[in-house]
């Protein structure tokens, strides 16, 4: 056998027995060839080989890497790397536009923000994180400001470690990874798992954070329908899977957003060991996971993960800090691979933000704040509940969500949520058009109405007025 294929099956050993990780850089060329006693040509054929298998990957003026996801394992089928031209059933994602000009409407003081996607900043705790800020820094060192770089500070990780451990979670703090907010760890856990033009698997409809993503990192989606009240049915997964070989399914199975729905546990448990049976990799969003109802946090479908197949992402955003911007991601068996984006990118999150959280969470004030913002938000949603049973024209249809602070309305046939977006702007009224939740104009007759940001005086003021241009365009 030739020299370079005895070395190239030798290092594909060391990537199959995880002694070699995802992202991991390959020794240089020159270096294996001096320790090796092997010539240049024989390492790079060696090399160049287990590209084509799979397993690595070339990056300019930079060398070899491991693949971020092995697609080339000999033990199991061949799964064709997936492309623009290999999976056309993919549709682009161009959604930038509205959302931003949606965004750029919330901002202004002068509306009833339920366009939102943002909490009332009046629920949270600043000043007794600002207090924890002081408290924390005082005890930073000049040392710490490098030691804190990715994968974060210690001691946040130790606290979330120990957030889970109280629902009954193990998670080693080694495994977290501290971004700027869970959008970046999103972001991070997408990178690691595709590459440009691959398809991904999303929830229809879906976070428009996701669909950003998609967009701006050129891959594709393929839009699974979800019940805005159970989210996504398996046995549909199942389907779509028997025709799709995606490279990525990016969920949120826990209070989802646009939606609220939330996934059963037995239905989480099927879609994680549907999707590990298929080897795609889940991205897990579960932002909302501790602003629910009940007397227990759901369980996220990490629990049910066995093979380190899902990169679940966090984030204090939604229930303790909004501007912070402080989540972080537990990615699984792709932990290297997603810190090397990091330190790549935008290398740590605000140490500040970091350490005061961390000190705030050594306390029991997070929980005692928690039990209050979710028994705030029962009422907000109950209260709007009533508000649109009393105002709205007969013909809509919404959800009851069980956590979160997002409810999906269906308006009346032949009303545009384009056009009552403009309309309801102009009347000093802030929503979120159902068409920014997915790839084209499906949801233009569904709108999403933010509970948890204006008052409940703002709330009613914004029901009322929206109400009666609803009823205009019903007559």
């Amino acid at each position: 056998m030739a020299l370079y294929i005895d070395y190239a099956d030798e290092i594909q050993r060391l990537i199959l027995d995880a002694a070699l990780t995802p992202c991991e850089r390959l020794p240089s060329v020159r270096e294996v060839s001096r320790r090796r006693g092997l010539s240049v040509s024989t390492v790079l054929q060696a090399y160049r080989l287990l590209e084509a298998r799979g397993l690595v990957e070339a990056r300019p003026r930079s060398g070899y890497y491991v693949s971020p996801r092995n697609r080339a394992d000999p033990r199991q089928p061949d799964r064709p790397v997936t492309t623009m031209h290999a999976m056309p059933s993919g549709v682009p994602v161009d959604r930038g536009g509205l959302i931003h000009e949606v965004l750029e409407a919330t901002r202004s003081r002068d509306l009833v923000p339920m366009g939102s996607a943002f909490p009332d900043p009046r629920l949270f705790p600043l000043a007794r994180l600002r207090r924890s800020i002081y408290r924390g820094l005082q005890h930073v060192d000049a040392h710490q400001s490098v030691e804190d770089l990715s994968p974060g500070n210690a001691a946040l990780r130790r606290q979330i470690a120990v957030r889970y451990h109280l629902d009954g979670q193990h998670v080693d703090p080694d495994e977290i990874v501290i971004t700027n907010g869970a959008l970046e760890a999103l972001n991070l856990c997408l990178q690691a798992v595709t590459r440009p033009g691959d398809t991904v698997l999303i929830e229809s409809p879906t976070f428009y954070g996701a669909l950003q993503s998609i967009e701006r990192l050129g891959r594709r989606a393929i839009e699974l329908p979800i019940d805005p009240v159970r989210g996504l049915d398996p046995d549909r997964l199942k389907r779509q899977l028997a025709v799709h070989r995606p490279a990525a399914c990016w969920l949120m199975p826990t209070f989802q957003n646009p939606t609220g729905a939330l996934v059963p546990a037995a239905a989480k448990q099927a879609i994680v060991e549907l999707l590990a049976a298929h080897e795609v990799p889940l991205i897990e969003d579960d932002a909302y996971a501790e602003l629910y109802y009940g007397a227990r946090r759901p369980p996220p479908a990490r629990v049910f993960d066995r093979t380190g197949n899902i990169l679940h992402c966090g984030s204090f955003s939604k229930s303790l800090a909004p501007g912070y911007r402080i989540g972080w991601a537990m990615p699984g068996r792709y932990v290297s691979c997603v810190l090397r984006y990091k330190l790549e990118s935008t290398l740590a999150a605000s140490l500040p933000a970091q350490v005061g959280i961390a000190d705030y969470l050594r306390g029991t004030h997070y929980d005692t704040h928690l039990t209050t913002l979710r028994e705030q938000l029962r009422r907000r949603r109950d209260g709007l509940i009533d508000l649109v049973r009393t105002h709205f024209p007969a013909g809509v249809e919404f959800t009851r969500p069980e956590g979160g602070y997002v409810m999906w309305l269906r308006l009346p046939q032949g009303i545009s949520a384009r056009r009552l977006y403009h309309q309801a702007l102009a009347a000093g009224v802030g929503i979120a058009p159902g068409v920014l939740f997915g790839c084209d104009d499906t949801f233009d007759d569904h709108i999403r109405l933010n509970y948890g940001h204006p008052s409940p005086a703002a709330l009613e003021r914004g029901i009322v007025r929206l109400a009666g241009i609803l009823t205009e365009q019903s007559e």
